[in-house]
C-alpha cells in the first residue's frame, strides 16, 4: 500500500497541519500582553487544541500497536513501524511543550494579579494621609480582589470545559475501537464464507464429473431410460404434493 493510500499517513498529514497551526497560534499568544483579554481566549483555544491533537496522536499510536501484532497483514515492516513510532513520539513532545508553556503562562498571569494585590495590602499607613485616600485604597483592593476572583472562576470554568471535552474525546475513541473490532470480526466472517464457498464449489465439480461419467457409461439408451425415470418420478411427486 502506498503512503498516499495508507490511512496512517492520511491522518498524519491532518495532525501535522493541526500541530503547525497550534505552534503558529502559540507564537502569537507569546506576543500578547498578560493583561490583554485576547490572551485568555488564546489560552483556552491552545489548551483545547492540545487535548484534541494528543487524542489523535494516541489513536495513531493504537493503530501502530495493532500493526505490530501482524505487520505482514498490513503490508509494512519493522523499519516502517519504527518510523511511525518516532513520528508519534515527536508529535506528542511538540504538543506537550506547547501545553506546558501555556499552563505555566496562565499560572504566571494569575500570580501577577495576586502579587499586585499583596503589594497594595503591604502599603504603609504613612502613604494614606487622609480618609479619602483610604477609601481609594479600599476601592482598589476590592477591585483587585474581584478581578482575582473572576480570574479564578474563569480558570475553573475552563477546566470544566476541558474535562467535558476530554470525556467526549474518550467516548469517540471508544466508539472508534468498537468499529475497528467489528470490522475485523466481519473480515473474519467473510474469509470463512469464502472458504466454505470454495469447498462447496469443489464438491459440486466432483458431483458433476461423477454424473458425466455415469451418463457416458450408460450410453444413449441408458440416458433415455434415466430421463424417462426422472420424468415419471417428477410426475409422481407433483401428484403427491399438489393433488392429494
Amino acid at each position: 500500500m502506498s503512503s498516499a493510500q495508507d490511512p496512517f499517513y492520511i491522518v498524519k498529514e491532518e495532525v501535522q497541519e493541526s500541530i503547525d497551526k497550534l505552534q503558529s497560534t502559540f507564537h502569537h499568544w507569546e506576543r500578547v500582553p498578560l493583561d490583554n483579554g485576547e490572551r485568555a481566549h488564546l489560552t483556552k483555544e491552545l489548551l483545547a487544541n492540545c487535548e484534541s491533537i494528543e487524542w489523535q496522536v494516541d489513536e495513531l499510536d493504537k493503530t501502530v500497536a495493532v500493526a505490530v501484532k501482524d505487520p505482514a497483514l498490513y503490508g509494512i515492516n519493522e523499519v516502517e513501524l519504527d518510523k511511525r513510532r518516532r513520528w508519534t513520539s515527536t508529535a506528542r513532545a511538540q504538543v506537550g511543550a506547547v501545553k506546558k508553556a501555556v499552563i505555566v503562562g496562565k499560572d504566571n498571569s494569575l500570580s501577577t494579579a495576586n502579587g499586585m494585590r499583596r503589594e497594595l495590602l503591604r502599603l504603609p499607613d504613612s502613604n494614606l494621609p487622609n480618609r479619602s485616600d483610604q477609601y481609594v485604597s479600599r476601592d482598589n483592593d476590592d477591585f483587585i480582589a474581584s478581578e482575582s476572583d473572576r480570574q479564578m472562576l474563569l480558570i475553573k470554568r475552563q477546566d470544566e470545559e476541558l474535562d467535558e471535552l476530554s470525556a467526549s474525546v474518550e467516548r469517540i475513541g471508544g466508539i472508534g475501537l468498537t468499529i475497528h473490532d467489528e470490522l475485523l470480526a466481519q473480515d473474519r466472517i467473510i474469509d470463512d464464507l469464502g472458504t466454505e464457498m470454495e469447498g462447496t464449489s469443489n464438491r459440486l465439480d466432483f458431483v458433476q464429473k461423477k454424473v458425466a461419467m455415469v451418463m457416458k457409461k450408460a450410453g444413449a439408451k441408458g440416458q433415455f431410460m434415466m430421463i424417462l425415470f426422472l420424468l415419471i418420478l417428477f410426475i409422481i411427486l407433483f401428484v403427491l404434493v399438489f393433488l392429494t
